[in-house]
């Protein structure tokens, strides 16, 4: 009798040990598809909200989202580098400094099919890119400046990346807009993905232009850190705000008219729609890519009229 128990405890753990087994080779089967962005926002949260949703559809996959330590090029590359070492199948990444990394870049898509987002890299070897058109985004800044400065006015630009491809497509995309009118962009202040540097670069200029007409905030934090500063200093509403995405500052500011209004993108088609492209590609689907390698997610202005019905839509993306 205790041998027949002793046998029946031996089988029991042996197909315990089996079905733990089978566990752990199903998920180590499992491909990772990483989404990396190029700095610490809130603005990525809608991306992450994306690729949660998206996750829920591929079971098979593994989804990471990833935030580098720094704002840096050195410091994104070491990340991505580190994800294709563990054997990650896919990357998508927001690229910090395009120009300078094209030899990191296509380092990563020589070992892992790379995909881009929000800042492109085309002359890397990257795949394709899925976001705005960034000239475009600019363009309708240009459009609010226009209509928010009737008589014409000189605005200072602040972004974080001057260096990337959509900080320089947006402000180039504006000022093609406002060329010939008498709204001027005379300067625009980098800050590195830096919140304190932002503020900063704020207060100096509005200390070094107290006449300035408009101030133009290129990624999602800095119009906040614009409104933060007017309204220390007692300017909120004389000097006009432009902005782009939808910081809820932002949006609370574009309800009250302190801000003129917003462009916004999708990251969080940016974040479903990402992913599911890599899924395909990876399945050996490349009819996903287009011949231009590029899939746009079409930009919006946000103004008094429509911001109540964007931020419900935002509320309900998140919760979901």
């Amino acid at each position: 009798m205790e041998i027949i128990m002793k046998l029946r405890l031996s089988a029991a753990i042996l197909s315990i040990a089996t079905v733990m087994a089978a566990g752990a080779a199903t998920a180590q089967d499992k491909k990772s598809l990483a989404f990396v962005v190029n700095g610490a926002s809130d603005f990525w949260k809608l991306a992450e909200a994306g690729v949660k949703k998206a996750q829920g559809e591929l079971p098979d996959y593994d989804l990471q989202f990833k935030y580098p330590e720094q704002a840096a090029a050195a410091v994104q590359q070491r990340l991505m580098e580190d994800l294709a070492a563990a054997g990650v199948s896919a990357i998508m990444v927001s690229a910090v400094d395009p120009k300078s990394s094209t030899d990191a870049l296509n380092r990563i898509g020589s070992q892992v099919p790379l995909f881009t987002t929000d800042s492109d890299a085309p002359d890397t070897n990257r795949i394709a890119y899925i976001g705005s058109s960034n000239t475009d985004a600019g363009k309708q800044a240009g459009e609010i400046a226009l209509k928010a400065l009737p008589d014409g006015g000189k605005c200072i630009g602040f972004v974080g990346l001057p260096g990337a491809d959509n900080a320089r497509e947006r402000i180039e995309g504006m000022k093609e807009t406002i060329a010939g009118s008498k709204v001027e962009l005379i300067d625009v202040r980098g800050d590195d993905i830096d919140m304190t540097r932002a503020k900063r670069n704020v207060e100096d200029a509005l200390a070094a232009n107290p006449d300035i007409d408009c101030m133009v905030g290129f990624y999602s934090y800095n119009p906040p850190r614009i409104y933060e500063v007017l309204k220390e200093s007692g300017k909120l509403g004389e000097i006009a705000i432009i902005a782009f995405d939808e910081d809820p500052i932002t949006l609370g500011g574009v309800k009250e008219g302190t801000i003129a209004g917003t462009v916004v993108q999708d990251p969080y088609e940016w974040g479903y729609q990402g992913m599911k492209l890599m899924a395909k590609y990876l399945e050996g689907d490349k009819s996903v890519v287009p011949e231009s390698e590029l899939i746009i997610v079409p930009t919006k202005m946000i103004d008094k009229d429509n911001v109540d019905a964007f931020e419900a839509e935002l509320k309900a993306r998140i919760n979901g």
